[in-house]
């Protein structure tokens, strides 16, 4: 089973995507994590993805596209029967586009496209309210697990800060950028008829897992 997961910031992707992964022994697989790993251990691909991020350049598809080939050329047998989540890839129609054909080579189909849903009002609460503990790095939010005592983390008593990508302005042009890049994504993958779920991501975790997975099982 390979499945793409979309979710704008804030949306709990993250955290829906590794609860899935654990659950059907799928690999989740992110292009950031790909990179870095392929940079630290020095691989060719990892190279020559380093010569553009080191010149301040965004690392081209080519590369991105060939980490993925590996990733999944590689994986045999069981592994590749439980398949992959691709978190936060695509990113582009082109980059859609090349997914389709390299996995058309390999056999390996898709299966689902899920989409999280939340309103924007509600994203920018759960991030816009988000207050980190520089010391202990514990998280509260000022909304829905404001902290005992005003600006001052309960677990260790400093002072808490907010990210500057939290702030507001931010979030929503974070949020804007998501519809912008995403949306033509989405329609991509209806009109090619692929099985495109959305789901509401505003419940509990629990929830909203217990939906996606009665999804995929459906």
């Amino acid at each position: 089973m390979n499945i793409i997961l979309f979710g704008p910031p804030g949306a709990g992707k993250g955290t829906q995507g590794a609860l899935l992964a654990a659950r059907f022994s799928m690999l989740r697989l992110s292009t950031g994590d790909l990179l870095r790993d392929a940079v630290r251990d020095g691989t060719p691909l990892g190279r020559q993805a380093r010569s553009f991020m080191d010149a301040g350049e965004l690392v081209p598809d080519t590369v991105i596209l060939g980490l993925v080939r590996e990733v999944l050329a590689g994986r045999s047998g069981s592994a590749a029967e439980a398949g992959v989540i691709f978190d936060g890839f695509p990113r582009t129609v082109a980059q859609a586009d090349a997914l389709a054909r390299l996995m058309a080579e390999l056999d390996q189909p898709l299966d689902a496209v899920l989409v999280l849903d939340v309103d924007d009002e509600e994203l920018v609460r759960r991030l816009a309210g988000r207050l980190s503990c520089p010391n202990c790095g514990r998280l509260h939010n000022r909304y829905s697990d404001p902290p005992r005592v005003h600006g001052t983390c309960d677990d260790c008593g400093a002072a808490l800060v907010q990210r500057s990508d939290d702030r507001e302005e931010t979030v929503r042009r974070r949020l804007q950028v998501y519809r912008d890049q995403t949306r033509p994504l989405i329609d991509y993958y209806v009109n090619a008829n692929a099985n495109v779920q959305h789901i509401a991501g505003d419940r509990a975790i629990e929830d909203v897992q217990r939906d996606l997975v009665a999804r995929l099982q459906g």
